[in-house]
């Protein structure tokens, strides 16, 4: 072997053991890989794991204990939560007496650790929160909640949802609910109703201002316009039906039928004049209607409380005819004519063509509110409650038979109320009538001495004659002047 492939041999031995040291290294690397490896499996394991809780996190955990200032509960945490103060204050005693050690509840994370190192935690607001998710996934599907009413207030009825507190404005409570609901004051109105069972359902949810809206009208499995519908199919119009009034307003009164409303215009509620329907009317109360009217385009019912009473203004007109003189006071004046009062609160129109013969423009020409006329009755229509009256037809010659016949009827009822008068009653009266007889004997006399100034006047036309006299001689100056002037002509002529 030659001296240079010994020393070949020699270097490629030196650097072997150098590619040993590295292998070895990379051994030991993976070595400490895998220790690390089994320690991470070892902390991930259930018994080294550790949960740390977060603010607003709900969590299962199990009731450690109770006691009366707080309530431990287990939620896997390096310490146990507690249930104190307020938030053990907000549970019910009835929540509170149910609770016992080993019972799984639901707790809110109020905050992970407090000074002394516990875990915070709340078990009404877990409710709350669960109670939220719950009436978010309600309103999404439209679910109907069976509950009862918890309270009232002014504006309707309270009904409690898995601990949340839902209101049901009046405007959404059912109408037979509504017709029930009497009274000027809350108390009055839902007092009776709490405990009783409600189906609602939610119409409004919002978290931040803790706004719950409920809605029994549309929980109803009919809507309120099928509802209306069906109900229109039975009615008819001219027939009568009981209902019971659900609100007042200016122009009327709706009262519900059979599950539907129909309005009762202001003008419909009664015979006499309505300002307002609460004169005559009160929420919840019962009344007889006949229906008037149905639109079955825009779903409107008209109904009507007057026409299933007696009109009085038709049996206090029975005595008046047509042809008939009567006194009457203008009580108002428009363009088309003049109102006259004949009786009580009953009015007549006095049409502007019948004021006078001669044309009339405006009533205000010949008459004044206030005056008190004689008119004659031209027209009555007691379906309409109307009665035309007339002015110019007082003297008209048509009239004159019935006029005659009338004051003869007068005379003889007046004659047939003496006849009718009790015997010792007339012979009472005849003696003031000779009284009256003898006293006017003497009245005579003066007659007489009166009747001799009377031709006194006749005497006295000498005077008369003299002041003519008088007068003739007022025409000589006139006459003079005519000369005067005559001269007074020639004169210039001459000049």
């Amino acid at each position: 072997m030659s001296e240079n492939d010994a020393l070949k041999e020699q270097d490629t031995v030196e650097e072997n053991p150098q590619e040993e040291e590295v292998v070895v290294e990379v051994q030991e690397d993976g070595m400490e890989e895998e220790e690390m490896l089994s320690m991470a499996e070892l902390l991930d394991a259930e018994e080294y794991k550790v949960d740390l809780p977060q603010r607003g996190e709900i969590r299962t955990g199990v009731v450690a204990s109770v006691g009366p200032s707080q309530i431990l509960v287990s939620i896997g945490a390096k310490s146990e939560g507690v249930i104190a103060g307020r938030a053990l204050d907000d549970i019910s005693p009835e929540a509170r007496a149910s609770f016992e050690a080993g019972q799984e509840i639901e707790v809110y994370i109020l905050s992970p650790e407090d000074k002394h190192g516990n875990v915070v935690l709340s078990y009404t607001r877990a409710i709350e929160m669960k109670a939220w998710e719950l009436v978010d996934k309600m309103l999404k599907s439209e679910e109907v909640y069976e509950g009862k009413v918890s309270g009232y207030n002014k504006g309707g009825l309270l009904v409690d949802v898995d601990g949340l507190r839902g209101f049901v404005p009046a405007s959404q409570v059912s109408a037979a609910r509504r017709s029930m609901a009497v009274g000027a004051t809350p108390e009055q109105r839902w007092a009776k109703m709490h405990g009783e069972a409600i189906a609602v359902r939610i119409i409004e949810v919002d978290r931040e201002r803790r706004r719950l809206i409920l809605s029994e009208r549309a929980a109803s499995s009919e809507s309120r316009q099928s509802i209306k519908e069906r109900v229109i199919e039975d009615l008819h119009v001219g027939e009568s039906y009981t209902g019971r009034v659900t609100s007042l307003a200016n122009f009327g009164a709706f009262v519900n039928i059979n599950g539907a409303d129909g309005l009762v215009h202001l003008s419909e509620i009664s015979w006499e004049r309505v300002k307002h329907p609460s004169e005559v009317l009160e929420v919840g109360q019962e009344v007889s209607v006949r229906v008037i009217s149905i639109d079955e385009e825009k779903k409107r019912i008209g109904l009507s409380l007057r026409q299933l009473q007696d009109d009085p203004w038709k049996s206090r007109i029975e005595k008046f005819q047509v042809g008939q003189l009567i006194e009457g006071k203008i009580t108002r004046l428009t363009k088309f004519g003049a109102f006259a009062q004949i009786e009580g609160d009953i009015e007549g129109l006095i049409h502007v063509s019948e004021i006078s013969d001669q044309r009339v423009e405006h009533p205000k020409e010949e008459l004044n509110e206030g005056d008190v006329v004689i008119l004659r009755i031209i027209r009555i229509e007691a379906d309409r409650r109307r009665i035309g009256l007339s002015m110019r037809k007082v003297d008209s010659a048509a009239y004159v038979d019935k006029d005659m016949k009338a004051l003869a009827q007068a005379m003889t009822s007046d004659d047939a109320e003496v006849e009718e008068a009790p015997a010792d009653e007339v012979a009472v009266a005849e003696a003031p009538v000779e009284e009256a007889v003898a006293e006017e004997a003497p009245a005579e006399e003066p007659a007489v001495v009166e009747e001799a100034p009377a031709e006194e006047p006749v005497v006295e036309e000498a005077p008369v004659e003299e002041a003519v006299a008088e007068e003739v001689p007022a025409e000589e100056p006139v006459a003079e002047e005519v000369e005067e002037q005559e001269e007074t002509k020639k004169a210039s002529k001459k000049k």
